[in-house]
């Protein structure tokens, strides 16, 4: 990978971080989980991108799911 490559994977990982964080300063539970997904799935990409990082794709796709659960299933906000 060279250095522009790198650049776009850092910020993107940035981007996952900003993500999940500015979630949790959300007081509606339903904007909080949205929010929150979005972030993971950005993980989720990241990890992808970082050959394959594992503990980061499978940590970031459960949190999804289970955000999902409670978006769609549950509907609890």
């Amino acid at each position: 990978m060279n250095f522009s490559e790198n650049l776009i994977v850092e910020g993107i990982g940035y981007l996952a971080s900003f993500l999940v964080l500015l979630s949790f300063l959300m007081r509606n539970i339903r904007k909080l989980r949205m929010i929150n997904s979005l972030g993971c799935i950005t993980f989720v990409i990241y990890g992808v991108l970082l050959n394959w990082s594992w503990p980061i794709i499978v940590t970031n796709v459960a949190i999804t799911f289970i955000n999902a659960y409670y978006l769609f299933v549950k509907k609890q906000y």
